[in-house]
């Protein structure tokens, strides 16, 4: 029985219709309990799709820790290490505000208010019952180690540029911080235009920055590009339908 909750409960591989269904239904609800967030106001029926919707999360995390030693298969130990990862933290953190509206009348959970802001994790959820994002992610797992150094190497330059730009125009830059603002919008060459060089030393070090901010900025699209359709390879040809037999066909 517990067996099978996890099956449906786990993202659905495509041959399970109970699985695919829970998915489709997770993510409807998730979607609809982000609706009120997109308001001000507090109406009667948002007050009803955040009690059901919470309910449904209630539900969901609870049998998830029930199913807790199928997920992380370590035996008993795993009712204790599940809600510590980091998808049951996302779940609980997505619950724990919502008690306030279930429960206002109650001072202890009035506390939780500040965790309100929380609720906007919601759509994290996501991540767990959608198949492409899913596969995002192992692309990201697979491509770590050139992600990290790309990281390092934009870390690094924004830090060097603002050093640089800092010490040619300190009249410009208040502080540091201004200095690493100015070179991460020049890395990623969004340029607002709040803060910017004045002097003709600074703005050739905007110039160069804004050029080699392009290149920093491409490395980590192509590797995740590149890594992506490996991965859409290796899915045709497990699911056997790789592109050399619809080549062969054409």
């Amino acid at each position: 029985m517990r067996k099978r909750l996890f099956e449906i409960i786990e993202t659905s591989q495509g041959n399970d219709i109970l699985s695919s269904f829970y998915d489709y239904m997770m993510i409807a609800v998730i979607i609809t309990s982000l609706v009120p967030l997109a308001f001000k106001q507090t109406t009667p029926i948002f007050v009803v799709i955040e009690k059901v919707t919470v309910f449904i999360f209630i539900v969901d995390y609870l049998l998830r820790l029930l199913t807790a030693d199928y997920k992380l298969k370590k035996g008993w130990l795993s009712f204790i290490l599940y809600p510590f990862t980091i998808m049951a933290l996302i779940d609980l953190l997505c619950i724990l505000p919502s008690f306030t509206s279930l429960a206002p009348g109650f001072k202890l959970f009035k506390v939780l208010r500040l965790l309100r802001a929380f609720r906007v994790l919601r759509a994290a959820k996501m991540l767990r019952y959608s198949k492409s994002v899913l596969l995002i992610t192992d692309v990201m797992k697979e491509q770590k180690s050139p992600l990290i150094a790309v990281c390092v190497l934009a870390i690094s330059y924004i830090l060097i540029s603002a050093l640089v730009i800092f010490n040619v125009e300190p009249d410009t830059f208040g502080n540091f911080f201004d200095a690493i603002y100015w070179a991460t919008v020049s890395l990623t060459t969004v340029g607002y235009g709040d803060i910017y060089p004045v002097s003709e030393a600074g703005r050739v070090i905007t110039m160069i920055s804004s050029f080699f901010g392009i290149a920093v900025i491409a490395l980590p699209a192509g590797i995740i590009t590149a890594g992506f359709m490996d991965k859409l390879h290796e899915k045709q040809e497990e699911e056997g339908n790789p592109k050399g037999e619809k080549n062969d066909k054409k």
